[in-house]
């Protein structure tokens, strides 16, 4: 059975700081897409962030530009495991963070960033920036 375990939310002020990380488990997950996704409240769930290996060792990464130079992701797939470095965050970063992780393959520069291109999902991590 897939898991996908997020964990790392919580409470930052606003210009600071957090690391979310998603442990996925029951399948290997080394060529699908691994991404990010949120839902601030009274919104639809947003993406913002995915990633594909591209080759040995070398991953490709595309963002939402609305955190773009502040938000990092990576994976590490002899973990199956997902980060999501979220740098100078403010109040409107605040929503439930979900990571997510694709059946199909993805290579190259092929990105997923629609929430169907997604089978397996986390139970969200709360992340809430205050002024």
């Amino acid at each position: 059975q897939v898991q996908m375990v997020e964990s790392g939310g919580g409470l930052v002020q606003a210009g600071g700081s957090l690391r979310l990380s998603c442990a996925a488990s029951g399948r290997s997950f080394s060529s699908s897409a691994m991404g990010w996704f949120r839902q601030a409240p009274g919104k639809e769930r947003d993406f913002i962030a995915t990633i594909n290996r591209i080759g040995s060792g070398t991953y490709y990464a595309y963002y939402a530009d609305s955190v773009k130079g502040r938000f990092t992701i990576s994976r590490d797939n002899d973990q199956n495991t997902v980060y999501l470095q979220m740098n100078s965050l403010n109040p409107e970063d605040t929503a439930v963070y979900y990571c997510a992780a694709t059946r199909a393959s993805y290579s190259g520069i092929s990105v997923a960033t629609r929430e169907y291109e997604y089978a397996f999902w986390g139970q969200g991590t709360q992340v809430t920036v205050s002024s």
